[in-house]
């Protein structure tokens, strides 16, 4: 019987950044608990796509720079008119820039932050008022990082927007539940993507990271499965405000 509540069959998602790496996998797990899919990328999703629909599930690819929030009400209502309703948003999508907090340029301060911080609250908010008009709550999860935790080195927008995403997460989730809406957040650690393979081919970097993850391992896209399909199913209804370290073990070293 537990397991019913873990289920997604009939339920819209809405995720971000899904054309690779987390966000597909979570887009992944999202259809393989029974949702269709909305992703919303700059980029071809056609690896997603196949996967969500090799799963029975429907993928609605739609296009957007989530820099500019001019573009989230009409996606919004696109997603509404794909699924006849909206239940679950994941905003994945996600910038980084690196230089000596010294050098940092105000252009790189506020492209990440545009993208990071000030859309990933405007797109709850829009999809919350949907969540509110059909009555029937809705989950929201964002994605946060070890560097919610921690200061980082020459990442200064990166922290700063990653910072806000836990602490918007906790805002929204305490205005938002009496409306039975959960607000929470995912923090991945050391993942083996796209954005990591310079490091992971980087012996001496590579070595350093391994030992200070008690797990010994880097993680995967399919290590976000479950804490995602917990946030966004009917198991983690009384989950308010949270955000949960998926990371091996690095925080607790």
């Amino acid at each position: 019987m537990i397991l019913e509540n873990f289920q997604l069959s009939g339920r819209v998602a809405i995720v971000t950044g899904c054309n690779t790496g987390l966000g597909q996998g979570m887009a992944r797990a999202l259809a393989q608990a029974g949702a269709d899919i909305v992703g919303v990328n700059v980029s071809e999703p056609d690896e997603t796509r196949q996967q969500v629909e090799a799963l029975g599930r429907r993928f609605l690819d739609l296009r957007a720079n989530l820099s500019d929030i001019s573009c989230l009400e009409g996606l919004v209502e696109q997603a509404k008119a794909f699924g006849g309703r909206v239940d679950i948003l994941v905003n994945n999508a996600g910038i980084i820039r690196r230089e000596d907090a010294i050098k940092f340029t105000e252009k790189d301060w506020d492209d990440v932050i545009d993208l990071n911080l000030k859309t990933v609250f405007f797109f709850s908010q829009a999809v919350a008022r949907v969540f509110m008009a059909q009555g029937t709550g809705g989950k929201i999860i964002n994605v946060a990082s070890m560097l919610s935790y921690q200061g980082g080195v020459r990442v200064p927008s990166y922290t700063a927007s990653k910072s806000g995403v836990m602490g918007i997460t906790r805002l929204m989730a305490n205005e938002w539940a009496s409306h039975g809406i959960n607000v929470n957040a995912i923090a991945p650690g050391y993942m083996a993507t796209n954005n990591t393979a310079a490091l992971r081919a980087d012996e001496g970097r590579n070595a350093s990271i391994l030992e200070r993850i008690p797990a010994g391992r880097w993680g995967t896209p399919d290590d976000l499965a479950g804490p995602v399909v917990f946030l966004a199913s009917k198991a983690s209804d009384y989950v308010n405000g949270y955000t949960v370290a998926v990371d091996g073990g690095w925080l607790a070293r």
